[in-house]
């Protein structure tokens, strides 16, 4: 790809900008002068700030709700890592967490609140009952994990799971979100739903 326009950038020739070890060349000589200067990826610095302000959508629907409060009680404070601001509308939220147990009924206005969540979104699966059905998996009214409907993220294990195992899961969604590409690339692809599959 031929660069039509060059830059105008003042007291740096053009000629300078051949690939990094230059540019970490000049930026040592400008350290070594005095000026603080620093190179970086902007997606790197876009996804620290993304990954430390996840805003939770408040959807708890039985005992892993509960543990989920204590989360943001003093003893253990979500608030150190960045995911305390739990929105009640999904146009505001990055995340759901669903804490419970999801039943058939329930199921198509989970999928409408995350579908109404803005991109980039995710999906975390807290406790047995959203992971694979819990003590109702051979019941007849119950969804046998989130999964079947939801593109999930991260999976918390447990019935219901200790926040210990919360910040876990939260640091492991961080760590996912670090590395995503913020400007362009796809980061993933979700299911598509059974009634699409045939049109192929």
């Amino acid at each position: 790809m031929e660069i039509t326009k060059k830059p105008k950038i003042k007291s740096i020739p053009y000629e300078e900008f051949i690939d990094n070890e230059s540019l970490e060349k000049l930026v040592q000589e400008l350290n070594a002068g005095g000026t603080n200067v620093a190179l970086g990826v902007l997606d790197d610095f876009i996804n620290w700030g993304r990954s430390n302000s996840l805003w939770p959508l408040t959807f708890a629907t039985s005992c892993c709700g509960i543990e989920f409060m204590a989360l943001g009680a003093a003893r253990y404070d979500m608030a150190r890592f960045g995911f305390e601001v739990a929105r009640a509308s999904p146009r505001q939220a990055d995340m759901i967490m669903v804490c419970g147990t999801i039943t058939n009924k329930m199921a198509p206005v989970l999928k409408r609140l995350y579908d109404q969540m803005p991109d980039p979104k995710y999906v975390i699966a807290v406790g047995g009952c959203a992971v694979s059905g819990g003590p109702f998996k051979k019941s007849y009214h119950v969804v046998n994990g989130v999964d079947k409907i939801l593109p999930v993220d991260v999976f918390i294990p447990g019935c219901p799971p200790r926040p210990e195992a919360f910040y876990y899961g939260m640091m492991q969604l961080q760590r996912k979100v670090k590395i995503e590409k913020f400007f362009g690339g796809t980061n993933r692809k979700e299911k598509k739903p059974d009634y699409l599959k045939n049109e192929e």
